[in-house]
């Protein structure tokens, strides 16, 4: 089938889809807002000027901030990707949720030779909630949650649209041989070479031709842009649900020339000829900085796109980030000179604030105040809760959630703080947090080597973050009490999982 049947088909599919949708849900094609959600990769709180960023420009993301509300205490569901994105899908918490860490599907015996562990099936996913009230559902980017033919495939999960990566590995590369177009593979004009290799033994590392090799024609960024304003595009007359996850700023450091031009001569730079993962490049600091301002770009278009259709008022966009920024110069990234975490301990992969605080934006024109800032402590596990109470249909929640709605105080409204927000990694040597108010206990060495000769003992650290917000100082000898209620609920929040143990709390629980 040629390219342009292939796109009629859709079309015609898509109109059908419109109208089913609009002939079973006529409340909902009358006036349910859209939601744009974008998700960035890797990115740190402060790697935003509207969070304090002064190095790299980001007019469109502050735009949406200046235009609603900035949550200052906002954390993403796990400190990388995978679990990170599952918790956000289904309202559960990492200890309760069904993927807990990073895992290749073919690494449980699964036939996949692309994707990541998947979503067990007929999970009640934000997407799939959505899609049974009659929004048309998108996703466009990084899934990382099944492969295509899984039951964690994007299309079982109620995304009717996806265009984009499958799996997490493929992603670093932003010059891929593929991408995905629903079920079907696409091949790119690109040539075939890995993402994790080094400068060729002599090549100069100041001559910009020894890095010609690392790139290609299609720079895949953009081609999940254009397809992300086509469904907005196709469906600007019913509900929609754009999952928009941009691989940005996630390594390898790759953009193209005319965004990267943007950035000539400004930081002081040392060509990162690899040795510390991913690709070379000659110019790091200005690509990382570009890879987010070319991100920026095209949020800019999705905003101006839905301004242009008439869509302003009736679309309500949220922005954040998976986890923390990344750490000790891995792929050539220098987190430490942009300022990415603002200072707060720990980085990707630590549950430390560093690892987990996030930038969290929401705007809905006309329903959420302009310039205005939330404190209340939110995660991930909220969102779902929280988006099917803005569009008015919190009674559609499933039951047993983690996730509480935090739609009062984006609409201004008191509301009683959280009680508690609680994460886990098996990876990295184990590790939980919960935080209570201002109060917060890490447990880290729960999970070491298997083949660890004296495995180190596990460690337990009380932070008062209301005052020591980089997590410097360890309270929990002068604060009994408030250790050993903390300690109840790393304990009683983490359960069982045959795939993702932490031997240290297994044996623990009863």
């Amino acid at each position: 089938m040629s390219s342009a049947s292939r796109t009629s088909m859709r079309m015609i599919r898509t109109l059908a889809l419109a109208l089913l949708a609009a002939l079973a849900f006529p409340a909902l094609a009358a006036g349910r807002p859209n939601v744009v959600f974008i998700l960035c990769d890797d990115l740190g709180v402060g790697d935003v000027g509207a969070f304090g960023q002064k190095k790299i420009r980001t007019p469109n993301i502050d735009r949406l901030a200046a235009e609603g509300m900035k949550l200052t205490a906002h954390y993403s569901g796990a400190p990388v990707c995978a679990p990170s994105r599952c918790v956000l899908m289904t309202g559960l918490h990492s200890g309760h949720a069904a993927i807990r860490d990073n895992m290749q599907a073919k690494a449980l015996g699964l036939p996949f030779n692309e994707g990541q562990a998947p979503l067990p099936a007929e999970t009640a996913t934000l997407p799939r909630l959505l899609q049974k009230l009659g929004y048309a559902t998108g996703g466009f980017g990084k899934w990382g949650l099944g492969p295509v033919g899984s039951t964690g495939d994007p299309a079982k999960q109620g995304i009717a649209r996806f265009f984009g990566y499958n799996c997490q590995a493929v992603a670093h590369n932003f010059h891929p041989t593929h991408l995905w177009d629903d079920s079907k593979q696409v091949a790119l004009a690109n040539p075939k070479f890995s993402a994790y290799q080094k400068l060729p033994a002599g090549a100069d590392a100041a001559w910009p031709a020894s890095y010609a090799g690392f790139s290609g024609k299609d720079y895949a960024p953009d081609l999940i842009a254009e397809q992300a304003r086509r469904f907005i595009r196709e469906n600007s007359e019913r509900p929609f649900f754009l999952y928009f996850a941009t691989t940005v700023p996630h390594l390898a450091l790759q953009v193209p020339e005319d965004s990267l031009a943007e950035y000539a001569g400004a930081f002081p730079e040392e060509p990162y000829a690899g040795g510390r993962g991913y690709l070379p490049h000659r110019t790091p600091r200005a690509a990382y900085a570009a890879m987010i301002t070319r991100m920026d770009r095209e949020v800019g278009a999705l905003a101006a796109l839905v301004k242009e259709l008439g869509l302003d008022e009736r679309t309500i966009f949220v922005f954040t980030s998976d986890n923390g920024p990344l750490y000790d110069l891995l792929g050539g990234t220098d987190t430490d000179f942009f300022d990415s975490a603002t200072g707060l301990r720990g980085r990707k992969g630590s549950v430390y604030e560093g690892g987990i605080r996030v930038p969290g934006i929401v705007r809905w024109k006309g329903r959420i105040a302009a310039a205005s800032e939330s404190a209340r402590v939110t995660g991930f596990e909220d969102w779902l809760p929280t988006l099917l109470d803005l569009i008015g249909e919190k009674d559609a929640t499933p039951a047993a959630l983690d996730g509480i709605s935090f739609a009062p105080a984006l609409r201004g409204e008191a509301q009683e703080p959280r009680a508690f927000l609680y994460r886990e990694l098996p990876g990295y040597g184990g590790q939980q947090s919960v935080r209570a108010g201002d109060w917060k206990a890490v447990r880290q060495k729960l999970n070491p080597p298997a083949k660890a000769k004296n495995p180190p003992a596990p460690t337990f650290e009380l932070f008062d973050l209301a005052k020591d917000p980089r997590e410097t100082t360890d309270l929990a000898a002068q604060n009994p009490a408030i250790a050993e209620k903390l300690s109840t609920l790393l304990r009683e929040q983490h359960t069982r999982s045959p795939i993702w143990p932490i031997p240290a709390l297994d044996g623990a629980i009863k």
